[in-house]
């Protein structure tokens, strides 16, 4: 007799969601959406004025690599943070299109070779954060504050967020699965936009400690 593989969790959900959507008379839902998960390095994200500071007069930023976010891209400009004690990151690179604010994003290990302590935070929220000084080919910024640990998250469409069944800054846990660790990431942020495609951020700490290359299953499940 051969095996008969059980459907996976989402799967299941899936099949529940739809069914008892029949029953109430309700459309059913799509499929399960393509879920990617991807490691995100430290960089920094800058206002045109700062990038001017550090790169010159008109300075704009210029696609190196395009992200999977639309219209998101890591430019082929980078710097060099300076941290407390002249402990250096070389080649941090800046990712585009330019923001209203300068934020630099970092693991844990990264702080520890600066010898800074920095918070996890939301994008954007960065008021009592630590600074730092950064240097571009032609010029020098002081940074009063901007250095964060990015906080886990996942990009979702409203029609993604409604298959969950969560919105806008709700948590969601993601299980993952590979040969040598099963892991949990608890209290992930929803993040909620019609511009969005689904993905979890993560950084490479994180990546590390999941064993994200030889990943074969990544869960969402609503906390």
């Amino acid at each position: 007799m051969s095996a008969i593989n059980a459907p996976s969790r989402p799967v299941i959900e899936a099949l529940v969601r739809s069914t008892l959507a029949k029953q109430l008379g309700q459309e059913a839902p799509a499929n399960p959406p393509t879920l990617v998960v991807n490691s995100s390095a430290r960089h920094m994200h800058i206002s045109p004025e700062n990038l001017e500071a550090l790169f010159g007069k008109g300075a704009k930023l210029t696609v190196h690599k395009m992200l999977y976010q639309e219209g998101q891209f890591a430019s082929e400009q980078t710097v060099t943070l300076i941290g407390p004690r002249r402990r250096v990151i070389p080649n941090l690179r800046i990712l585009g299109p330019c923001r209203n604010l300068t934020q630099i994003e970092l693991a844990i290990t990264d702080a520890i070779q600066l010898g800074m302590d920095i918070p996890v935070r939301m994008s954007g929220d960065i008021q009592g954060t630590p600074g730092g000084y950064v240097m571009g080919p032609k010029g020098m910024l002081e940074m009063k504050d901007g250095i964060i640990r990015a906080a886990r998250h996942v990009h979702m469409s409203p029609s993604d967020a409604k298959f969950y069944g969560v919105k806008h800054l709700d948590r969601i846990t993601m299980k993952v699965t590979s040969p040598m660790c099963n892991t949990r990431f608890d209290e992930m942020i929803v993040r909620v936009d019609p511009s969005f495609k689904l993905e979890v951020h993560i950084d490479t700490d994180e990546a590390n400690a999941c064993d994200l290359e030889r990943v074969t299953k990544v869960e969402l499940i609503k906390s």
